[in-house]
């Protein structure tokens, strides 16, 4: 089973064998959510895009309840730089236990 959310490796499913956290940095978070934004007809300058998405993960993060975290076993993968098919190929090669 895949399951994807901000806390389904630290409340949802404690146990699973195989967690990944996955992460990019605001500004390529912010360009992705741009290209969106101009897919559904909305037009946002990108410092606005980055300030709702920062505040975002404030909240997030501070929550009391399922704050945004990594589980401690949780692999990280910044995806900043990469497609989806390479993180899709990143957690595959983790997956069946080589490095990537």
């Amino acid at each position: 089973m895949v399951t994807e959310g901000r806390d389904q490796g630290t409340v949802v499913f404690p146990h699973a064998e195989h967690k990944f956290f996955v992460k990019a940095d605001l500004e390529a978070r912010a360009r992705r959510r741009q290209r969106e934004l101009v897919h559904e007809g909305v037009n946002q300058p990108v410092h606005v895009v980055m300030d709702q998405l920062r505040q975002r993960d404030e909240r997030d993060e501070n929550r009391t309840h399922a704050p945004m975290k990594p589980a401690a076993n949780a692999e990280i993968i910044d995806t900043s730089n990469l497609t989806i098919a390479e993180v899709v190929d990143a957690m595959i090669h983790r997956v069946q236990g080589r490095n990537s």
